[in-house]
């Protein structure tokens, strides 16, 4: 990756952050429209990216080769969620808020944030890769995120001695499986078979789907303005454990895993997907879906906002390290 590239989509991450603040300031942006535009993001204009990039020129990866990318995104996926149950016990955070720290661990913002960043700094030839970790992220996060989070459920319910809804084993399986079929699942594995199958395609296809794909970043950034302006400085700052946390996940992290990697994997552009999706900020999925199920999730907000905000200076540093 070019530090320059990377250094100039950061800034401008940054600039088009401010802008959301701005117009969240001058109420001319609500949380409800804040809200409405993150559906639209999930389930319009991210998945209009994802897929026409399936139909782009050039020389295409077989299946065998696509098959070996997951295999080495599921690896990585396993190394997260091992390394996010030893990062909460090296920086002493209680163990009441060990779940918080495991679910910003594991669950980065690889599709509101990664999907426009690798579009901006690699290209689109990137997203088919970005696509892949993506489908392996529904899966993990509606099977291993759902079940940590419904075993902190109920230790919270236990401890305050309130039936909280939504923790049951029932609902919790419900859940999980009915949201397993969602928009970020099915665009990815919708790119995928269209990028193996290869056929041709009217271009007023492809040429739709790009037009609705560049607004993902201007979007997703103004509605991450509008979060950050909603936070006083104490919300994001003041939280010193975090910022231990960030320099495991978004700095030794990623350089180890793409370290670990290298000498298995040959294709450049795999490895710096690969950088790029373990150093983007906490997602907003691992917030939603602790809501969904009444779990305490004041830590994961301030998470989410504070390495979002400290991205603009990790992601750089990954960049300039590898």
């Amino acid at each position: 990756m070019s530090i320059t590239v990377v250094l100039q989509q950061m800034i401008m991450i940054f600039i088009l952050i401010g802008v959301g603040m701005i117009l969240f300031k001058k109420e001319m942006l609500s949380e409800a429209t804040s809200k409405q535009i993150s559906g639209i993001i999930v389930n319009v204009t991210n998945p209009a990216l994802l897929i026409c990039s399936a139909f782009g020129d050039g020389p295409k990866m077989s299946w065998q080769e696509l098959a070996s990318v997951f295999a080495v995104f599921v690896v990585v996926y396993a190394i997260l969620i091992v390394v996010s149950y030893l990062i909460p016990r090296i920086l002493l955070v209680p163990n009441h808020h060990h779940y918080s720290y495991q679910m910003l661990t594991v669950f980065g913002n690889v599709g509101f944030i990664g999907i426009p960043l690798a579009s901006a700094v690699l290209g689109t030839q990137s997203l088919i890769f970005v696509s892949i970790y993506n489908l392996i992220f529904n899966i993990v996060i509606y099977t291993f995120g759902i079940s940590l989070l419904q075993k902190a459920a109920a230790r919270q319910s236990s401890e305050t001695g309130e039936s909280q809804p939504g923790i049951s084993d029932t609902n919790v399986t419900s859940l999980h499986w009915k949201k397993l079929i969602n928009a970020g699942t099915i665009s990815a594995a919708a790119t995928i078979i269209f990028y193996l199958a290869d056929f041709p395609v009217p271009v007023i296809v492809p040429s739709t789907l790009t037009y609705m794909g560049q607004s993902t970043t201007l979007l997703s950034m103004i509605v991450l303005g509008a979060a950050v302006a909603q936070m006083t400085l104490k919300d994001i700052f003041a939280h010193p454990k975090l910022y231990g946390f960030i320099l495991f996940r978004q700095i030794l992290i990623p350089v180890s895993c793409v370290l670990l990697f290298r000498p298995f994997i040959s294709n450049t552009l795999v490895l710096n997907t690969l950088a790029l999706m373990l150093a983007v900020p906490a997602g907003n999925m691992s917030l939603m879906l602790s809501k969904q199920l009444h779990v305490e999730a004041d830590t994961i907000s301030q998470g989410i906002i504070l390495t979002t905000l400290l991205s603009l200076v990790t992601i750089p540093v990954v960049s300039l390290i590898l």
